[in-house]
């Protein structure tokens, strides 16, 4: 059996849809948009200056390819790629990672005020530790149905939704490229 897959202490093997040797993406506990993802190292570091040349080009690589893939599976005319890289910019869980969020020119959220989403990725960022449990390990399948959009009362969701919404990804990729 596999290592589990962490973000920052936290196991997030369920989530992952795409895997490298050195970076992975993952569903997102509380997406913004449809198809809000985070694509992250493999090695836990907090900043992007903590990340060796082929770790950052293994990071931003996997980016480029998850988001051509969720713009494909979402039906997106565009993304919206993030990187809060530290805590002063936003960052709330001391790992590095990427918000790839696919953005459609009518239909969108944000489609009337598209920086909107900086925002809205802001607030759902600082309030993704409380959702996790303390302990650091699995998330717990207590949490409500998904809504996916940018009001504040967004809530976690279940393992069992995101782990369904992962599988579908994963059909998104060649073979060598899937959480296999």
């Amino acid at each position: 059996m596999a290592a589990p897959v962490l973000f920052s202490t936290i196991e997030v093997t369920r989530q992952v849809f795409y895997r490298e040797a050195l970076s992975y993406a993952i569903v997102n506990l509380k997406p913004i948009v449809p198809g809000h993802v985070l694509v992250i190292p493999t090695r836990v570091v907090p900043r992007l200056a903590d990340l060796s040349g082929p770790e950052l080009s293994s990071l931003i690589t996997s980016v480029q390819t998850v988001g051509k893939a969720i713009e494909k599976a979402y039906g997106g005319d565009a993304l919206t790629v993030a990187c809060q890289d530290g805590k002063a910019a936003g960052q709330s869980i001391p790992h590095v990672h990427f918000h790839i969020l696919p953005r459609k020119c009518k239909g969108d959220f944000f489609s009337k005020r598209m920086d909107d989403v900086y925002p809205a990725l802001e607030k759902s960022e600082a309030s993704l530790p409380k959702h996790f449990p303390q302990s650091g390990s699995t998330l717990d399948n207590h949490y409500a149905p998904l809504r996916v959009d940018a009001d504040e009362n967004r809530q976690p969701r279940t393992l069992e939704e995101m782990e369904k919404e992962a599988t579908w990804l994963t059909t998104f990729f060649s073979r060598h490229e899937r959480n296999e």
